[in-house]
C-alpha cells in the first residue's frame, strides 16, 4: 500500500471511468483528493464515497470554458494551500468528426475537442508548473492514449487522437524543461479501457466482440489498474521515470 497521506491531488474528470478509478485509488492511499467533474455530480460522489469527508473536495467545472478551468485551479489550491499532484484526465471524444461531415460539423468537433482536451489541461499544466516552482516541485500525470502514437481506428475520431498527441507533447516538454526545479511529469497511454467511452467506440467499430478479438490478452484494461499506476506515480518514488510514456494495453501495442 502506498502512503499519500501528506499529498493533495487534483484529479480531473473524476465522475466516471479512469478518473473515478484514480480518485478511489488515491483516496485509498490516504491522499487528499480534489475530484473535478463536469455535470455528473452523482458519479463523482459515488467515486469518492469511500474517502472521508475531510479528505475530499468536489468541484464542478465546464472544460469548454477556460475561465471555469482557472476557477477550478484556484478553488482546488485554496482548499489546502497546496497541490502536490495534478492528474490531467478529463477529455471528450466526438464520433461525428469524419472527413465526409459538413465543414461546419468538422470545425465544431475540432474546436470543442481542442478546447476540452488540449487548451483546458494545458491551462492546468501552466498553473501547476507556476505553483510547483514555488513549492520545491510537484508531479503531473497526463492521461493520453495509444491513439497519440498509432492514430485512431475510427477516422471520425481524428480530432480526439490529435488532441491526445498534443497534450502528450506538452507534458513531455514540461518534463524536460522543469526537471531541475523538481517537477516530475509522466504520460500514461492506455489502450482499450473498460469505460463507457470505449464501449461507445466499440459500437462504432462493429461491436465489443470485434474489438476484443484484436487484443492480445483478449480483454479490456480495467480502469482500476490505471488508478493503481497513477497512485504509484503520485508517490514520486521513481523520479528518473519522469518524461516517460507508460503504455498500458495488455501487450496489444508494443513499441
Amino acid at each position: 500500500m502506498y502512503d499519500l497521506s501528506k499529498k493533495t491531488v487534483l484529479v480531473t474528470g473524476a465522475s466516471k471511468g479512469i478518473g473515478a478509478a484514480c480518485a478511489r485509488e488515491l483516496g485509498d492511499a490516504g491522499a487528499y483528493v480534489v475530484a473535478h467533474y463536469g455535470g455528473d455530480r452523482s458519479g463523482v460522489e459515488e467515486a469518492t464515497a469511500s474517502i472521508a469527508e475531510g479528505n475530499k473536495k468536489l468541484i464542478a467545472a465546464d472544460f469548454s470554458d477556460l475561465d471555469a478551468v482557472e476557477s477550478l485551479w484556484r478553488e482546488a489550491l485554496a482548499w489546502r494551500g497546496r497541490i502536490d499532484v495534478l492528474v490531467n484526465n478529463a477529455a471528450t471524444m466526438r464520433f461525428d468528426g469524419g472527413v465526409d461531415e459538413p465543414i461546419e460539423t468538422w470545425d465544431e468537433v475540432w474546436t470543442e475537442t481542442l478546447k476540452i482536451n488540449v487548451e483546458a489541461p494545458a491551462r492546468l499544466l501552466r498553473q501547476a508548473v507556476r505553483h510547483f516552482t514555488t513549492e520545491s516541485g510537484g508531479t503531473i500525470i497526463t492521461l493520453s492514449s495509444w491513439a497519440a502514437q498509432r492514430g485512431v481506428t475510427n477516422p471520425a475520431t481524428i480530432a480526439y487522437g490529435s488532441s491526445k498527441a498534443a497534450i502528450h507533447a506538452a507534458t513531455q516538454t514540461i518534463a524536460r524543461a522543469y526537471a531541475r526545479q523538481g517537477i516530475l511529469a509522466y504520460v500514461i497511454a492506455p489502450g482499450v479501457v473498460r469505460t463507457r467511452l470505449s464501449e461507445k467506440f466499440a459500437a462504432s467499430q462493429g461491436g465489443e466482440e470485434k474489438i476484443t478479438s484484436g487484443l492480445t490478452m483478449g480483454e479490456w484494461v480495467p480502469p482500476e489498474e490505471i488508478g493503481k499506476l497513477v497512485t504509484f506515480l503520485a508517490t514520486g518514488k521513481v523520479r528518473h521515470l519522469s518524461g516517460a510514456t507508460l503504455d498500458i494495453n495488455g501487450a496489444s501495442y508494443v513499441r
